[in-house]
């Protein structure tokens, strides 16, 4: 089974603060070295990510917002979006390819392309709810994707899944009462943006878990708590927001969770898009730091996300 990756050069351009922020171009290179030396890079099939129009965009967040992020994008130094969120003269077109990678990934899942995409872009999405950025994240990368599977290919099912350590507020916010959504995140409570641990809205499934959960209690939780749900739902499309900042060794959430939590997880993420999806799964990427262990941590997910 052959799966893609889709990124572009332009991710690697965008800059928060400073070269020091931890979400930084030095993620992109991470992946991209340990693709190359796990020979992964060679057996997948690659793609730029187009740009996403205004048009794309305002199907998740506010024609206002997304005007305004147009209109304030700065010629030259910085403009501040929120305390954590920042953007140079790059940022623009960095923020759109992450979110036309999430385009391009849904026409080659539904077209008859390769039924397993990774999109390794930056910045991150899942913070961004319908009229702000947060948390680094500019436009929801998953919710613009799931909103044009909605109307471009009228699907009614479609099931993301958050496993950053992080709870994918903006997600949830966009997709709260979305009866083709069901959306899940697992996250470490009480944790930033603190928010999720009492959401009861039939389509959102949360997990907030305790600082220090292993990988063992983390599989445990899904198992109970969302493999069930997910059969019931029959999802026709599968997108994973790909935090591995759930990492042991990432410093910036206590979890333990290891490269193997995340091959079990996209496995049985395998065999469900197999049962009900044709084998479509989207994952994209949004949290990981720590640049060691978020290289093998890709490289391993996208081994078991191709079944190689």
């Amino acid at each position: 089974m052959t799966a893609a990756v889709i990124t572009h050069p332009e991710c690697s351009l965008h800059i928060n603060d400073s070269e020091m922020h931890p979400e930084s171009p030095d993620r992109m290179d991470a992946i991209r070295n340990q693709l190359i030396s796990s020979g992964l890079d060679w057996v997948l099939m690659h793609y730029d990510a187009p740009k996403a129009e205004k048009h794309d965009l305002c199907r998740v967040h506010g024609k206002e917002y997304v005007e305004r992020v147009f209109r304030t994008a700065p010629k030259q130094g910085r403009m501040v979006l929120d305390g954590d969120t920042s953007m140079n003269p790059d940022s623009l077109n960095a923020a759109l390819r992450s979110a036309g990678a999430l385009l391009k990934a849904v026409d080659l899942v539904m077209q008859e392309g390769p039924n397993q995409v990774f999109c390794g872009v930056r910045p991150p999405g899942h913070h961004a709810g319908k009229d702000h950025a947060a948390g680094f994240c500019i436009f929801n990368n998953v919710a613009v994707g799931a909103a044009y599977a909605m109307e471009k290919y009228a699907v009614q099912r479609i099931a993301i899944l958050d496993f950053d350590v992080h709870h994918g507020d903006g997600t949830e916010e966009i997709f709260c009462g979305e009866e083709r959504v069901l959306f899940g995140s697992s996250f470490q409570h009480p944790f930033y943006p603190y928010s999720g641990a009492d959401t009861d809205q039939p389509n959102i499934m949360n997990l907030p878990l305790p600082a220090g959960t292993t990988g063992a209690e983390w599989k445990q939780a899904v198992t109970r708590q969302w493999l069930p749900r997910l059969e019931a739902f029959k999802p026709q499309l599968i997108i994973i927001s790909a935090g591995f900042d759930s990492h042991w060794e990432d410093e910036m959430g206590s979890f333990k969770l290891l490269e193997a939590d995340y091959v079990w997880f996209t496995k049985e993420m395998n065999k469900l898009a197999k049962k009900y999806a044709d084998g479509r799964i989207i994952s994209c990427l949004e949290g990981g730091y720590d640049l060691s262990s978020l290289g093998r941590s890709v490289a391993a997910h996208i081994k078991q996300l191709a079944e190689l």
